[in-house]
């Protein structure tokens, strides 16, 4: 007797457990219903600002490259570590290391990119606008240290591309020296080294932030490919002060949408990655929502990852519409053919 009621608490419990997650999402569904509504009601009183008399419309077809560094390097490093160091990176960089698997279908890369719509930076479907923000981004990196009020930018008196190197590899001037090249209009240092340095360094700590120093240079900022530029070890620089990096992220994801969109071609030097899994995250027909989201535990990234999909483009008389993993959700295009 005792047995059963015992069980039958343990159930009352859980189904009361159930309901206050339940009841926690449909608020959030209900706030992010008060927020559209609000944001439709300010549009149409204070309209927008861009000047009288320009019409805004998707241009035509964008050839776009989203050539990418090779990360096998990364992964197989990545591969060697044991819990214990991979634990010590998580706890400082949060989920960056599952960037390294998330694959890259440049054809639905280069399909996204024709509806960007540059007069608005943010991408236009028909009459519904979607662009990345900044808390879904801090979602993906899923990083404690990070503070989403602490926004990066230049500061005027700043270390020099050596002294950031030696702080952050831990290595001495002369090694730094030896390994700084030119690139175009940038100094940078060659991943090779990098590399090199993860599995010689003695230090378990610097190899974690020499890991992630690469990441960041060859994953989230891929100006210079092979090689990480000196712009990220300066924004590296500041992520000690829980500085975050996002809005610099999608400053360089809109920057490099708006140079290609108004070009019609060139190369996108922003992360891809974090782009297409933001995509997915919102073209992700889900059968029924899973409770782990509300968990301090939830990595999107990790899911997205792991989750099977078809990201099928079809193409007839040029971009026509869009087929995505599960199926169900298909988004006209009114991006013309292919010239």
């Amino acid at each position: 007797m005792a047995f059963h009621y015992k069980k039958a608490l343990v159930h009352i419990r859980l189904l009361d457990r159930k309901f206050i997650m339940e009841k926690e999402f449909l608020d959030r569904v209900e706030d992010n219903a008060v927020v559209r509504t609000w944001s439709e009601m300010t549009q149409r009183e204070k309209c927008d600002s861009l000047a009288e008399g320009y019409v805004s419309e998707l241009w035509d077809f964008t050839r776009i490259s989203v050539t990418q560094n090779n990360l096998q390097k990364l992964k197989e490093i990545w591969d060697q570590w044991n819990n214990e160091v991979r634990q010590l990176f998580y706890s400082n960089y949060g989920d960056l290391p599952y960037l390294l698997d998330m694959k890259i279908n440049k054809r639905l890369f280069r399909a996204l990119a024709q509806f960007w719509n540059p007069a608005y930076s943010c991408f236009t479907f028909g009459r519904v606008d979607l662009v990345p923000t900044i808390e879904e981004y801090m979602a993906f990196l899923r990083c404690s240290k990070i503070q989403v009020d602490k926004v990066y930018s230049k500061a005027v008196n700043v270390p020099t591309f050596l002294k950031r190197l030696m702080n952050i590899t831990g290595m001495i001037e002369q090694w730094v020296i030896a390994r700084i090249k030119q690139k175009g209009d940038s100094k940078c240092i060659p991943w090779k080294n990098l590399k090199d340095l993860i599995l010689a360094h003695p230090d378990a700590r610097k190899k974690v932030d020499v890991f992630a120093l690469s990441i960041y240079g060859l994953v989230v900022f891929p100006k210079a490919l092979g090689h990480v530029d000196e712009a990220v070890t300066d924004l590296f620089d500041r992520l000690d002060k829980r500085v975050t990096p996002v809005s610099a992220i999608l400053t360089e994801t809109f920057r490099s949408l708006n140079t290609c969109r108004i070009a019609e071609e060139g190369r996108f030097i922003g992360c891809a990655q974090l782009l297409l899994a933001w995509f997915h995250s919102h073209f992700w027909k889900v059968d029924k929502v899973s409770y782990r989201v509300l968990s301090e535990s939830y990595s999107p990234l990790k899911e997205i990852v792991a989750t099977p999909r078809r990201d099928d483009i079809l193409e007839k008389n040029g971009w026509q519409f869009f087929k995505f993993a599960r199926g169900g959700y298909r988004v006209e295009s009114s991006v013309v053919a292919s010239r």
